[in-house]
């Protein structure tokens, strides 16, 4: 069936005017969401530090669990640390797409940061690269005898750096005005 500018689509009231408001309530009403800038997805990514990390099995299905990353702006990778016989980084080598879902401040808002991921050899000897990459995502050790145990115990962990080199970052927010 083909239709005509004049003609009124099936189903559709032939005298409602087109550009009517959206309803008060109900479905329907209210903002929508809004695309949220490079800079506040960049600024989403660093004030959070949980995010859902997603990775495909081999099956095609997506494999999802919640970890603690990094994100690094300058370079636009996020970092994960695992295991190096954990189910992430196995996947991650086999298929290297990846993407971390950030939630907001509230449940409307979100960032994901997609990119292809490189896992790191597990850390071989405390205070080798992998090691001093690892300990770059605590906040730090006053002491020296706390840092040397940490940069021992990844080693004993067979630690992991999953980097996620960042190709495309998209997001929204609904910007819900306050009650007053």
């Amino acid at each position: 069936m083909t239709t005509h500018p004049t003609t009124p689509v099936e189903n559709e009231p032939e005298n409602e005017p087109e550009n009517e408001p959206a309803p008060a309530s109900g479905p329907g009403a209210g903002p929508a969401p809004r695309v949220l800038t490079e800079a506040e997805l960049s600024r989403l990514l660093g004030e959070q530090q949980f995010g859902v990390l997603a990775s495909v099995r081999r099956t095609g299905h997506p494999h999802l669990t919640t970890v603690l990353y990094s994100w690094d702006a300058g370079e636009r990778v996020v970092r994960v640390s695992s295991t190096a016989d954990r189910l992430k980084p196995r996947q991650l080598r086999t298929d290297p797409h990846a993407a971390l879902h950030v939630h907001g401040q509230d449940v409307f808002s979100f960032a994901v940061a997609e990119g292809e991921a490189e896992v790191s050899a597990p850390a071989a000897v405390p205070g080798d690269a992998v090691s001093r990459e690892l300990l770059s995502l605590t906040p730090g050790f006053e002491d020296p005898a706390e840092e040397a145990a940490f940069l021992a115990q990844v080693v004993a962990d067979r630690r992991v750096v999953i980097r996620i080199r960042v190709s495309r970052l998209y997001g929204t927010a609904l910007d819900i005005p306050a009650a007053d």
